[in-house]
């Protein structure tokens, strides 16, 4: 387990881990007021969390497989990453796939956040690659079964 300093500048809990073996922790709007997401719009929504992570680890947002079933509510750059250098606010960007309007209520779980461990890469500039059974097989190459 790695520890994370936060600051919290909103009026919700602290991101939490709904089961013992969750991945992502839940994130709350927090927000003055109600903000209805009409069909097909996005908008940035402040969760008032900001985070240091250590060097080495990244933040993912990304959607609630509740809201994207039962009202079409997603994350829209999926997953957004929040580098370890970074300490602006987390904001949510939400984008209604939805016929219906919906409602954003401060409070409200939004999206989950994971955090994970990265490798950077340094370039191996060469004239080819090695070889392998697939080779240049892209998109729909395996066939449907």
């Amino acid at each position: 387990m790695i520890q994370v300093k936060v600051v919290n500048r909103g009026n919700q809990q602290l991101p939490t881990y709904a089961t013992a073996q969750s991945a992502g922790l839940d994130l709350r709007a927090n927000i003055d007021e109600p903000v209805m997401l009409h069909p097909m719009e996005r908008k940035l929504i402040s969760t008032g969390l900001h985070i240091a992570l250590p060097e080495g680890f990244e933040a993912q947002v990304r959607p609630r497989s509740g809201l994207a079933l039962k009202h079409g509510i997603t994350v829209l750059n999926s997953p957004g990453t929040i580098d370890a250098d970074y300490r602006g606010e987390i904001m949510v960007l939400l984008i209604n796939f939805s016929q219906e309007n919906f409602v954003i209520n401060s409070g409200e779980r939004i999206a989950q956040m994971i955090i994970t461990k990265f490798e950077q890469i340094k370039w191996n500039v060469t004239d080819c690659l090695d070889e392998t059974e697939r080779g240049q097989g892209g998109y729909g190459h395996t066939g449907v079964k």
